[in-house]
């Protein structure tokens, strides 16, 4: 049972005793979601598709800049179970993710992994969730968020994008290139 968190104010896990990434729902119908917790409490936030693959580079390249600037530093690891990557219900995030930042802490080795929710109007606070993981937590998140995202919906080869188990329209085919 996890504790219930307010809306609308900053929440902070450092350290996370566990950090993943998941989808439910059947292929192109599917939400994704980033979760961790941290002893009884327990966040979850709404990530869309692209954003995940995006993070997922972004943490490759910060981890790859960290060991340019601390070439001692370990390489932290892919490794995953699959049974511990999927996310825990009830599944009931705070908020959409509107955009993604890094931190590093480098005196207690964590990343972190800030997710922030745009307001809907001017008066509303900025709601903002910071993730603290070691770097193997990190990795695996991603590596798992890749699998999940590759599980999907076939892409196109001619255009790339995802086809549809009903039918395909692909603008490529029919000669239009938009």
């Amino acid at each position: 049972m996890s504790e219930p968190l307010e809306e609308n104010s900053d929440i902070e896990l450092k350290p996370v005793t566990h950090i993943t990434t998941d989808a439910i729902g059947p292929a192109g119908k599917r939400v994704f979601y980033i979760q961790a917790w941290k002893d009884e409490i327990t966040v979850t936030v709404i990530v869309e598709k692209f954003q995940l693959q995006t993070l997922a580079v972004g943490i490759e390249q910060f981890l790859a800049e960290l060991r340019q600037r601390i070439p001692m530093m370990q390489e932290a690891q892919t490794n995953f179970d699959e049974e511990k990557m999927r996310i825990i219900p009830p599944v009931e995030p705070l908020f959409r993710v509107s955009e993604f930042s890094l931190n590093y802490d480098s005196e207690n080795d964590l990343l972190g992994l800030i997710a922030r929710e745009i307001p809907a109007s001017d008066e509303d606070p900025i709601t903002e969730v910071r993730f603290w993981a070691n770097r193997t937590q990190i990795r695996s998140m991603i590596s798992w968020g890749l699998e999940v995202v590759n599980r999907g919906r076939p892409s196109c080869i001619q255009c790339g994008e995802p086809e549809d188990p009903a039918g395909h329209f692909c603008a490529r085919k029919n000669g239009h290139k938009y």
